[in-house]
């Protein structure tokens, strides 16, 4: 397994580089917010759900947690392998680091710097 830095990792989707985002926090962690065009898919259901999520065993699928401190993503990244994944990087710094770089995010929750201009825009 080998690791993806947030820089390598935000020029390779900015190129438009093939290859499969997987979240694999839970659900609610997942619907908050989540790098753009990521699939969730949790870390306690990989072994019964890869292969249907993940069909190429040969793409390249970039894993990722909250933060380097979280160790899902080494456990994902791990459990792909034995799976027979060939083509599997951890995004050890996660979300977090993307977040706080600035970096868009899909989901439903708004950046901090957002909901407080629109708070400020739209008094209640």
């Amino acid at each position: 397994m080998s690791v993806i830095t947030l820089d390598e990792l935000k020029q390779q989707l900015d190129a438009g580089a093939p290859l499969t985002l997987v979240e694999v926090l839970a659900p609610h962690a997942y619907r908050e917010a989540h790098l753009p065009g990521a699939i969730n898919l949790p870390v306690l259901g990989l072994r019964h759900m890869a292969e249907a999520m993940l069909p190429d065993k040969q793409a390249t699928i970039v894993v990722y947690c909250y933060n380097a401190r979280c160790g899902s993503s080494a456990k994902a990244a791990r459990v792909l392998g034995e799976l027979g994944y060939a083509n599997v990087r951890e995004f050890r710094d996660g979300k977090e680091a993307w977040i706080a770089a600035g970096y868009p995010v899909e989901g439903e929750a708004m950046p901090a710097a957002l909901a407080a201009s629109s708070v400020e825009q739209h008094p209640h």
